[in-house]
């Protein structure tokens, strides 16, 4: 199996199931219990959220564990937005995650002024667009740090400085750079950020939001007091020790999967280009998250190249796991200016930790295969 899919998901690692397994077997106390077992459970919720913020720089009071990073995203920016009730506008972009967009879609029913920033042909925002629009009736800017389906790293630290001037709050969704790039909350100066465990090899069901201390909120899950009373409910034990887990091993080795990763995916990216006339890549040359790979392969439907390629062992995406069931092309490409037939072309490959430089040999020798074959059979063929 090539498993080409990681900005989905990513496998398990070894020793954070081995984590969860050792902890599932000797620990079943409520955090919240007040007796031995309960409290031997919360300390190690309390050494888990510690690794986690070790991971994004910040203090572990600093930390909110959440049920995925879509739930995080929907408490950032509606928990804020109730803090400040007398703010009705909230900014975002044309690119964000769906977990942000129809958040912003159900505020827009509710009465708030949204601004989506538009993007260039990488999908870099227009920074002259948000000096436009944003004003001290701003509650929030939430954009997202690296995108999901093109690895576009969006400039944070630039957005910060433009919305603290008008004293507005920045959150960033921060899923699918955390564990490929340098995640520090102080050096991007944000003020909520949000990360998913399943996304640097830890399980499902699982997130958290960074709030920076001080930062108005109201909780988004009504209830008990567990996560400072900001996240009612028991808490997912073994999975926050499984996320503390992955954060553990993520510090020890992302630079050195992120040196040996890119260098694949430029070996994936340049054989493509070298064997496959008339594809198109998308994506900033450089200003991306470089294990992200998405080309466009005009005339022809990406379903039917995925499905070709999974006949052949080899696992890629359209597009976001979240939006996959949909027909409907790419909003991600069709915001950097792609037509809707040229968007329903495009595959994305993501690298991951457990890729061998087979995988991309693999995928060298098949996908040319397969993409000349069905151009064969395709009565469509548009220009780029």
């Amino acid at each position: 199996m090539v498993y080409l899919d990681n900005n989905a998901t990513t496998p398990l690692d070894p020793l954070v199931a081995e984590k969860m397994n050792w902890f599932v077997r000797e620990h079943f106390g409520n955090p919240s219990s007040l007796y031995p077992i309960g409290r031997a459970a919360k300390e190690l919720l309390t050494e888990a959220r510690e690794q986690v913020a070790l991971a994004i720089g910040a203090h572990r009071s600093e930390v909110i564990f959440t049920g995925s990073g879509t739930e995080s995203d929907n408490f950032a920016i509606i928990g804020v937005l109730e803090a400040f009730p007398e703010k009705k506008k909230f900014i975002t972009s044309t690119i964000e995650h769906p977990a942000v967009l129809e958040t912003a879609r159900y505020l827009e029913r509710k009465g708030y002024v949204i601004n989506y920033l538009p993007v260039d042909q990488y999908g870099l925002i227009d920074l002259d667009f948000l000096k436009s629009v944003i004003s001290e009736d701003t509650a929030l800017v939430s954009v997202m740090m690296a995108n999901n389906e093109i690895g576009t790293i969006q400039p944070i630290e630039e957005i910060v400085k433009i919305a603290h001037r008008y004293g507005v709050l920045v959150h960033t969704d921060a899923v699918q750079a955390f564990g490929k790039m340098e995640v520090n909350v102080d050096k991007l100066g944000v003020d909520l950020l949000t990360v998913s465990s399943h996304k640097i090899y830890g399980p499902k069901g699982v997130g958290a939001l960074y709030i920076r201390k001080g930062i108005p909120i109201r909780p988004f899950i009504h209830g008990g007091h567990q996560e400072f009373g900001l996240r009612a409910g028991t808490e997912n034990t073994v999975g926050i020790i499984g996320f503390g887990e992955a954060a553990k091993v993520l510090r020890e080795r992302w630079k050195k999967d992120k040196d040996r990763l890119e260098k694949l995916a430029e070996k994936l990216k340049t054989g493509l280009e070298r064997k496959i006339p008339k594809i198109k890549f998308n994506g900033h040359p450089e200003k991306r998250i470089k294990t992200t790979v998405n080309f466009a392969f005009p005339g022809l439907e990406a379903e039917a190249i995925l499905l070709a390629l999974a006949t052949k062992g080899i696992y890629v995406s359209t597009g976001s796991a979240c939006s996959e069931e949909s027909e409907e092309p790419s909003h991600v490409l069709l915001a950097i200016g792609l037509r809707p037939e040229i968007a329903r072309s495009a595959i994305r490959m993501s690298l991951g930790r457990f890729n061998q430089d087979e995988d991309i040999d693999k995928v060298l020798e098949e996908l040319p295969e397969i993409i000349d074959q069905l151009r064969k059979i395709s009565s469509f063929n548009p220009d780029l």
